[in-house]
């Protein structure tokens, strides 16, 4: 689950990262009201789950509160696009409203799961202000990490080394090392995937601030977190992903026209991986789980059908839990009742794998049995054009 960059500052502001004096706001009023408490010079920034907010037009400086009314205007309401968001871009409806701060220079930190040590990694550079991903590909040299047990936490001596690492003044150590362990123990306690401060900048009187913060949860552990629950902006997120949730599917939309229903991540995406081998594009990720029984089957079909890009769909089960006769009763049912136009093509193997196909063959519906992967994403990506 993601949240604003000031839920985010105000998450990080209780844990003792020093974080810039604003405030939310829903409209133009509340923008000028909020630059008049904070003195008049301020930048007002729109809030959405998206990076690059600043070269979409999405942040701007204001010199006085009138001049703050009048970006707030230009801001609020329009449709802002990044390299994030994709041309469809987001509606803005909320901005921050902040002091501006005399940056001397502009870093990065930020930690992420290592997955191949199963450690947090706390990562720095002197690149601050820029894509990471960008400072990976181009000068890697210039990111420090240091990987910590969450069940410690982030050292002393570890944040210490990394401040150093920056070539920060001696002025600005000590505050370098308690926002990086502020950081690292917000991450573990609030059980998040991601924890990044972009830019901390060192200001010229030798303070430490976070700039911008972004924070994302796990969401299997939201049930330990439910006051982070609550900052979830269903806005932000795509209506069909927000269904799924409430269905308990895990869903995320893509571009292309093969709609997928599998059960496991991991055959999920070996099935986008296929339809992708055989010519198609998948207009989706869609894991039903293994559990799954037929009100669950019959809502992942109105969520597929649900999207206009989808030109056919492809169900690839392996029968475990969910057994291949509970799907096809599953699919017959819902075909029927949502009267699907598009083509259907089945791919079961498993428990009661010739019970799930006798069920398919007598519903008098035009399903289209394939005998493997490859002879299952071959047909529908045919089917599809």
């Amino acid at each position: 689950m993601k949240i604003h960059e000031y839920q985010a500052k105000e998450i990080l502001g209780r844990y003792g990262v020093p974080v810039p004096r604003g405030r939310m706001a829903r409209t133009v009023d509340e923008a000028e009201e909020i630059a008049k408490e904070l003195g008049g010079r301020v930048v007002v920034k729109a809030q959405i789950h998206a990076g690059g907010r600043g070269k979409g037009g999405g942040v701007k400086l204001a010199g006085d509160r009138e001049a703050a009314r009048e970006v707030a205007q230009q801001i609020l309401g329009m449709t802002l696009v990044t390299h994030q968001t994709g041309p469809e871009g987001r509606l803005v409806q909320r901005l921050l409203v902040e002091e501006t701060l005399p940056i001397a220079r502009e870093l990065y930190c930020g930690i992420v799961l290592d997955r191949g040590t199963g450690k947090p990694v706390m990562m720095v550079s002197a690149a601050g202000g820029m894509d990471i991903e960008e400072v990976a590909a181009k000068t890697p040299e210039l990111i420090l990490k240091e990987a910590f047990d969450p069940a410690i936490g982030l050292m002393g001596w570890q944040a210490r080394k990394l401040a150093f690492g920056l070539s920060l003044p001696v002025a600005a150590i000590s505050p370098a090392v308690k926002a990086m362990t502020a950081l690292a123990r917000a991450y573990v306690e609030l059980d998040c995937n991601l924890a990044e401060i972009n830019p901390l900048i060192l200001t010229e009187d030798d303070k430490i601030i976070a700039l911008d913060a972004k924070i994302g949860f796990d969401d299997n552990a939201l049930f330990r977190h439910k006051e982070i629950g609550e900052l979830r902006d269903l806005n932000e997120e795509d209506p069909l992903e927000v269904e799924a949730s409430q269905f308990g599917l895990n869903y995320i939309k893509l571009d292309g026209s093969v709609a997928c229903m599998v059960n496991g991540a991991g055959l999920a995406m070996a099935t986008m991986d296929i339809i992708k081998y055989a010519g198609g594009s998948p207009a989706n990720f869609l894991d039903v789980g293994g559990g799954a029984n037929k009100d669950q089957v019959r809502n992942a079909f109105h969520i597929l059908l649900a999207d206009p890009h989808v030109k056919a769909i492809l169900i690839n089960i392996f029968g475990g839990i969910l057994r291949c006769d509970t799907l096809a009763s599953g699919v017959v049912e819902a075909a029927r009742a949502l009267d699907v136009k598009v083509p259907i093509v089945v791919r079961m193997e498993g428990t009661n794998v010739e019970l799930g196909r006798q069920i398919l063959a007598d519903s008098g519906l035009n399903f289209t049995v394939a005998a493997d992967m490859k002879d299952a994403a071959e047909k529908v990506v045919a089917l599809a054009r």
